[in-house]
């Protein structure tokens, strides 16, 4: 037999109003239509539900047995069909797991952590290292947030646009680079060491070096932003990297920021999160939280601290 779950709602208005014309001028509908809906509730539960004493009706007793489960069941039918309830970040209990790049991490990590732990206390949230292969964790909803300086290819896979950055040379202080105009001759001389958590030897700039007719020396490649920076400084290498997302770090490292002397594109940077997510109330104030914390890197006060 086919179940028609529209019988639950006429039997939770018939308990609770203990009367067919009660129950249909709850529902709206016609006393013969609910009478009709008992009939067949009847069938399908092979009990009287209602039966007749004098003027009234009263509920048999399987109907008291199953008054608060079936109350239960409509209510949580109405909540699941129903429009999402207000956020209540107050009483907010979830797990959030956002997967940046390891320098926007160390950038924007701790701030963004301190709002979710002021605004939302019952919130944790993950921040696991970037992984080494491109894996689909956010199609798989292991994985809430990410960052890219690139555009997603899925169209299940929403973005959106935070900022654009600018690469830079960073050096160490007395390093030879920093006396005088650095011009390409020079920059190309000097030894390097790239970031690449595959342990590539080779980026983008090479490429671009080529095309002027110069080479570079890389003598080192690092794991992350921030192994790079500690190399530049205790080796004296040469590194080129993202302006506004590793300024911190810089700072705190004492390294010197120098202009890059070569046209290189601007970096892009996107959050990624997956569609299933879109009219997710508190993931989308995740997103809000984390794009006001990251645009804060490239705003013309931070840019000129």
């Amino acid at each position: 037999m086919q179940l028609d779950l529209n019988l639950l709602t006429a039997l939770d208005a018939l308990l609770e109003e203990g009367s067919v014309a009660g129950a249909a001028a709850r529902l709206h509908v016609t006393p013969p239509a609910m009478s009709r809906s008992l009939g067949r509730i009847r069938k399908a539960t092979g009990d009287q539900i209602l039966v007749r004493t004098g003027r009234g009706m009263v509920p048999t007793a399987r109907a008291l047995a199953i008054r608060a489960q079936v109350h239960t069941l409509v209510q949580q039918a109405h909540q699941l069909l129903s429009e999402q309830p207000e956020l209540d970040l107050a009483a907010l209990d979830r797990v959030f797991t956002v997967r940046w790049h390891d320098a926007l991490t160390a950038a924007c990590g701790p701030s963004l952590t301190a709002a979710i732990r002021r605004q939302a206390p019952g919130v944790r949230l993950r921040l696991p290292a970037e992984p080494g292969t491109d894996t689909p964790e956010l199609r798989r909803g292991e994985v809430d947030l990410a960052s890219s300086s690139t555009r997603p290819t899925l169209a299940d896979v929403r973005h959106r646009l935070v900022g654009t950055d600018r690469l830079i040379v960073a050096v160490r202080p007395g390093h030879p680079l920093a006396e005088g105009p650095l011009s390409i001759e020079r920059y190309a001389a000097a030894e390097h060491v790239t970031v690449s958590r595959r342990g590539r030897l080779r980026d983008p700039i090479d490429d671009a070096l080529s095309k002027c007719g110069h080479e570079r020396r890389v003598v080192a490649a690092g794991p992350t932003a921030a192994f790079a920076m500690q190399l530049a400084v205790e080796n004296g290498l040469v590194l080129t990297l993202p302006e506004a997302v590793t300024r911190a770090a810089r700072e705190q490292l004492g390294l010197m920021r120098l202009t890059l002397p070569l046209q290189m594109p601007a970096i892009p940077l996107y959050l990624l999160w997956h569609q299933r997510y879109d009219d997710d109330r508190a993931h989308t104030w995740l997103r809000d939280q984390a794009t006001e914390i990251v645009q804060a890197l490239f705003a013309p006060s931070a840019a000129s601290a």
